[in-house]
């Protein structure tokens, strides 16, 4: 399930009932500690992490974009691992020995408004794992036992890991436009979201278009599944779009406003601007673009534990696979500026056995 280019380093150690763990507080400032294991709290269960993926909005923790900056908070939202122990009120449905995961969003708590209209995605009482709470980069994570997702049998969790949120992100975004086989999809970008988007979208049976920045990326979409690239610094996307009949659907993965503008007008009848990629700048679209042919500019937040299952599952049964480079624990820091580098090849993952 996925292409890894790994690190190798010299394994710390702890000693019986402790895990290292990287904190972070202000703007990038890392410490490694060591933590005393506790007994996981009503509701939740203890997990001995096995990889933790490096996602793009690890930068609300890192770079101090949280309540409390100065609180000392473990990041990473991209975890795969073992159910070492649960809390009060979790067994039957969880059980020692468990291979799960734990996406961005950490569970949601069954009481709010939301909740109870069965909108678990806009909980407003669900942690965001690795941003309210501690996430991955660490040896042992807690989490909500409605946050955890299943791991299918023979999954290998280095490979895996990026799939509980980018994956998720993508597939998502492609699967509730409720577009027929067939129909032509676009992926814009082809970085960490947009490499897996091209193969989401190939594997549910769409006429895929991919779109990026420059020549050289030509050959790399075709062999993600890409029928068609369109490079825009050549071409206006959307006029490219318009020429192919129009997109049904526009997976938006570039953290770009700017970049994603033009592709309003390359939507078909009744067509989607799905935004998934987290923009600093605006999106900005011509009122006519949006009223001629009824078509929808939408967000879309990654998904639900079951939905994650339901992910997973149809990325094992589609060969689909994260291009990840594998980083030991010790040198999280390091792999944190190799994710924000934009250089990694596609996704940076933590391995706490390396």
């Amino acid at each position: 399930m996925s292409t890894v280019t790994s690190r190798t380093a010299t394994s710390g150690t702890t000693t019986p009932g402790t895990y290292r763990a990287f904190t972070v507080t202000g703007r990038q400032q890392f410490t490694q500690v060591e933590r005393e294991r506790r007994e996981p709290s009503p509701g939740e269960v203890r997990i001995r992490v096995e990889a933790c993926g490096i996602c793009h909005t690890d930068v609300l923790a890192v770079e101090g974009m949280r309540a409390d900056p100065e609180t000392p908070i473990v990041p990473g939202h991209e975890i795969i691992g073992v159910i070492e122990a649960v809390g009060a009120g979790v067994a039957p449905a969880w059980q020692v020995g468990e291979r799960v995961g734990v996406g961005f969003l950490g569970g949601q708590d069954h009481a709010c408004e939301a909740c109870r209209r069965g909108d678990f995605v806009n909980c407003t009482g669900q942690p965001r794992t690795g941003t309210d709470v501690d996430g991955g980069y660490a040896e042992v994570a807690y989490a909500r036992a409605t946050g955890l997702v299943r791991i299918p049998p023979g999954v290998d969790p280095l490979a895996a890991a990026p799939l509980l949120c980018a994956g998720l992100t993508v597939y998502n975004a492609l699967v509730s436009a409720q577009v027929p086989p067939g129909a032509l999809v676009a992926v814009q970008g082809l970085g960490g979201l947009g490499h897996l988007g091209v193969q989401y979208a190939r594997a549910l049976g769409h006429r895929v278009v991919a779109i990026a920045r420059g020549t050289a990326k030509a050959e790399l979409a075709a062999e993600l599944g890409a029928h068609h690239y369109i490079d825009s610094t050549q071409a206006d996307p959307g006029a490219a779009l318009r020429e192919l009949g129009g997109a049904a659907v526009i997976v938006a993965t570039a953290a770009s406003g700017a970049s994603m503008s033009p592709l309003v007008s390359g939507l078909g009848r009744r067509g989607e601007l799905v935004v998934v990629g987290a923009a600093p700048d605006p999106v900005q679209v011509n009122t006519a673009d949006l009223i001629f042919g009824g078509h929808v500019v939408r967000g879309s937040l990654t998904g639900t534990a079951i939905e994650n299952e339901d992910n997973l599952r149809f990325a094992l049964g589609h060969d689909i696979r994260s291009r990840n480079e594998v980083f030991p624990l010790s040198e999280a820091p390091d792999a944190y500026q190799r994710m924000l580098s934009g250089d990694a090849r596609f996704r940076v993952v933590l391995d706490p056995a390396g």
